[in-house]
């Protein structure tokens, strides 16, 4: 029988509530387009039947799995399979035979991993109906527990002369506590979730956010919001407290996304796609219909049209005339050049 090939496959250990119900799961070692042998190996240590599956595996079956992944030359997955041994939590094993919609959170759990191992970019994987998969957590310093459930274990807690800490209630949890990618600086962990893609030689300071689906191509300086579905090209710098517009916040259908060494100023921010080299000064807003005048070499206006007719264009300069209020766009003559020093000990 030939081995199927896989898109995507993972060997994790999560979290469940008292209804057996998938809060979470880490994936130490996800694999895109696993190899055979790896796939196989998998296989047998399964009950996997094709298609996109989500199958438990018990400790007494993992000698044998990591045996068949060491002869697989997946070294790293093998000692996993090991170490799981120990665990007292449930264990998964998620194999996706095809890049689809994700029909359970380990399916979503194993993209978002994905993109932020830098193994896929943001709009490289199937994410529709994510979201809604996802339940809301509590985030704390004992692990994922349903909200519903929290009473008990705060009282548990207190019982044994200790504190729960929640950290957050959401869906998505930080990224650190999965995935750290190397050469980034991160300056508040909470602010960048899991699924997030961040680039080599990036920092997001404090006020900078980055959610899931979106991120950058590093490196990259990131002080405001990169909404979901918006990517920013390398050498681009946004502003402190500028904002993208994704598509969970107003943008519709259309993907946002941030060209090469743009400056987006602080408080400024894009609801339209900008090419390489692009400016949006300070404070400026420019939506879709955003009314534009278009500026000649001699600042003169050309016409006025609506801001998505420049969608992806580059070497241009959003201002605000500071006279008469007008939004204009004229060439760009200076790319935009990150800090070398910011960036010289990701």
């Amino acid at each position: 029988m030939t081995t199927p090939q896989l898109f995507a496959c993972g060997l994790g250990v999560g979290t469940q509530n008292s209804q057996g119900e998938w809060l979470e799961i880490y994936y130490p070692y996800p694999l895109l387009n696993p190899a055979p042998a790896v796939v196989q190996a998998l296989i047998d240590a399964t009950n996997y039947e094709g298609g996109n599956e989500t199958l438990s595996i018990s400790v007494d079956r993992l000698d044998a799995l990591s045996e068949a992944l060491d002869e697989a030359n997946d070294h790293d997955l093998a000692v996993v399979a090991q170490q799981l041994k120990r665990s007292h939590r449930p264990l998964a094993v998620c194999l996706l035979a095809r890049d689809a919609e994700p029909s359970s959170v380990p399916e979503v759990y194993l993209k978002l991993h994905l993109l932020s191992h830098r193994m896929l970019k943001p709009h490289q994987t199937d994410l529709t109906g994510a979201f809604g998969l996802l339940k809301n957590v509590a985030w704390t310093n004992e692990g994922a527990i349903d909200p519903q459930e929290l009473t008990q274990r705060q009282l548990q807690a207190r019982m044994e002369g200790k504190i729960l800490t929640v950290t957050s209630v959401d869906k998505f949890p930080r990224m650190t506590d999965y995935v750290i990618p190397s050469g980034v600086r991160i300056a508040d962990t909470a602010r960048v979730r899991l699924g997030a893609y961040i680039g080599e030689g990036t920092t997001v300071m404090h006020e900078g956010f980055v959610n899931f689906n979106a991120g950058t191509a590093g490196p990259n300086m990131v002080e405001g919001r990169i909404s979901a579905g918006v990517f920013v090209g390398k050498g681009s710098d946004l502003g402190g407290g500028c904002s993208t517009m994704g598509t969970l916040s107003g943008g519709g259908n259309i993907i946002i996304s941030v060209g090469e060494q743009c400056l987006i100023g602080a408080n400024a921010g894009v609801g339209i796609p900008l090419g390489d080299r692009c400016t949006v000064e300070a404070g400026l807003y420019l939506t879709a219909s955003s009314k534009v005048t278009l500026l000649d070499d001699q600042k003169q206006e050309v016409k006025v049209l609506n801001a998505r007719e420049l969608a992806g264009q580059t070497d241009l300069l959003f201002r605000r005339n500071s006279l008469n209020g007008r939004i204009e766009c004229l060439a760009n003559k200076s790319a935009v050049e990150l800090n070398e020093a910011l960036h010289a000990h990701n």
